[in-house]
Order: C-alpha cells, then structure tokens, then sequence
C-alpha cells in the first residue's frame, strides 16, 4: 500500500527513477569504459569488467564501504558474464563458417583469340 503506486504523484516519480538510474549507471560506466581505452591503449574485456566494478563501486559510495564492495563485485561479476557470453558466441558463429582457400589452384591463363591479334587491323 505504501509501494511506489500509492498516488498519481508519486507513480510518476518512481516511474522517471528506474530510467534516470540506468542512465546514470550507462552514462558513468561509458565514461571509465573510455578512459580505460584511453589509458591502456587498447580495447578488450577486461576493460567492461573493470568499468563495471568501478561504476557499481561509485555508485554505491553514499552506501558506505561495504556496499561499494559489494557493489563493484556484482558489476565486475555482471559485465565478465557478458563479455563471456559474447566471446562465447562470436567463437561459435565463427566455427559454423570456416575459412580456407577459395580456390585449390591458380587458374591457367586464357588462351589467345582464334582469329588474331587486334592489332592488325590499326
């Protein structure tokens, strides 16, 4: 009866919330997902799994010690799963379309036109 529903004022606050904190949680972990691009030199998946980690520590920061541990710990775990599942399926993609040689042989030249060279006729 208290919940989020309660009155019209209120279903509206707690509608705009859920968003403006996946957004927040999007918006900061982008920004260290790029610095750490920016810093390492290169890109791969450690770092979505060090952004994740950060972004659900700073998050929780107002929380206290604990919680940002607890925090970092579930974003690091949550993003490691993704990228696993993501490299998991490009492996698998790529194993159903194996690449080799298009062509066993370099193909014999074509033979000269049977009625001579163009030339002649210049």
């Amino acid at each position: 009866m208290y919940g989020c529903f309660h009155d019209q004022l209120e279903q509206s606050a707690c509608g705009r919330d859920g968003l403006g904190s996946f957004a927040m949680w999007g918006g900061l972990f982008s920004l260290i997902d790029c610095g750490l691009v920016k810093v390492r030199g290169k890109e791969d998946p450690w770092n979505s799994i060090t952004s994740g980690a950060m972004t659900g520590a700073i998050l929780a920061a107002r929380n206290g010690p604990v919680a940002m541990v607890g925090s970092a710990a579930m974003g690091g775990i949550l993003l490691a799963l993704i990228e696993g599942a993501g490299i998991l399926l490009t492996r698998f993609a790529s194993s159903q379309f194996p690449t080799g040689a298009q062509f066993a042989e370099e193909p014999a030249p074509m033979p000269p036109p049977p009625f001579g060279e163009y030339r002649q006729y210049q």
